[in-house]
């Protein structure tokens, strides 16, 4: 008997994508339907009690009728959703957390939430290293500026340079899949790299852990790599900006929620600050009228960062290797809410 699996994809973790990693992972008999969702031609949003979802509850309702496997992206997995599919065993989240998805409604209704860590981690390292020289060479400014056909020979200025990245003393807050990637190509580049992260245990020889206060009150560069915890809400506000050094840059692609973007924005109208990099946000997509837009210095992304080829197929990939394992019934190497298993 077929197993009956929905690949909810969208414009970017395609429905192929997924289904042809499925495939490749299992010999197992498979039937698929597809539901393409409609992110990132539209943004997501908060659907029910779930955060960051593309699509709605009933049409994800009406296409998992029998299915027992879901593998997605942004599909919300709604406490509604749950009840009115009673056949699901296994949804997928292809993306580094499943925030999606109602883990504690899932456990109980006996569904395995797994999901894709790491998959856009050299993506979003590459985008970071990236932001941080467009900010301290100001490359977009300049850019635009020579569009606009003006020639800016003021940019040379001993005091309107930024400076190398060679000999800079950099801190990375957070040094995951991410934030170690970016530490081995700054310590490439010639930096000085500095590490906070409590739960980083061995640096590899490329950078040193010290505590918070001591990366700011040295650290050119802040760069953020940290998980959003309680913990790390709002970590780096007024305070800790006006603990850096004069001149310094802040660049942040790991999410919105670790920086108070009103206090980044005074610090640069300030001019403490050299200049920031951002492709997070408090609110996305970031509201006209914003002072993120009218900020001088201040490079932006619109949370794009892991956006490449290899990081749709990786996360493609890694959820499937689980999918194999559910059919299998063996034990997922990436579940996020594994009390389940042992139902």
């Amino acid at each position: 008997m077929s197993v009956r699996v929905l690949a909810a994809g969208d414009h970017f973790v395609l429905n192929r994508l997924l289904v042809e990693a499925v495939r490749a992972e299992t010999s197992a008999d498979l039937e698929f339907t597809e539901l393409t969702l409609p992110w990132p031609v539209e943004p997501f949003g908060r659907v029910a009690e779930v955060d960051e979802a593309s699509g709605t509850e009933d049409e994800l309702i009406e296409a998992l009728r029998g299915a027992e496997v879901c593998v997605t992206q942004m599909a919300p997995l709604t406490r509604r959703v749950l009840e009115a599919c009673p056949d699901l065993a296994f949804f997928g989240v292809s993306r580094g957390g499943p925030v999606n998805a109602n883990l504690e409604a899932a456990t109980e209704h006996g569904v395995a939430v797994a999901f894709a860590p790491g998959r856009n981690a050299a993506a979003t390292a590459e985008h970071t290293l990236g932001m941080i020289m467009a900010a301290v060479r100001r490359i977009p400014q300049t850019h635009a500026d020579l569009h606009a056909g003006l020639w800016r020979g003021d940019y040379y200025r001993y005091e309107a340079v930024g400076p190398e990245i060679e000999g800079s003393t950099v801190g990375l807050v957070g040094y995951g899949a991410v934030g170690s990637r970016v530490a081995r190509m700054l310590h490439a580049l010639g930096a000085r790299v500095l590490v906070h992260d409590p739960y980083a245990t061995d640096l590899g020889g490329v950078a040193e852990p010290v505590p918070l206060d001591e990366l700011l009150a040295r650290a050119q560069i802040l760069s953020l790599h940290a998980r959003v915890t309680p913990e790390t809400t709002g970590m780096i506000g007024a305070a800790e900006l006006a603990a850096l050094p004069e001149g310094a840059v802040v660049v942040n692609c790991a999410r919105g929620a670790l920086l108070d973007y009103d206090a980044l924005c005074d610090a640069l109208d300030k001019g403490h600050l050299y200049a920031a990099a951002c492709d997070v946000f408090p609110e996305e997509p970031v509201p006209a009228g914003s002072r993120l837009l009218t900020t001088p210095n201040l490079t932006l992304t619109p949370h794009l960062a892991g956006a490449s080829k290899q990081t749709a197929r990786n996360a493609a990939r890694i959820l499937a290797g689980d999918v194999a394992r559910h059919l299998r019934g063996e034990p997922l190497l990436h579940c996020a809410n594994p009390e389940v298993l042992g139902r």
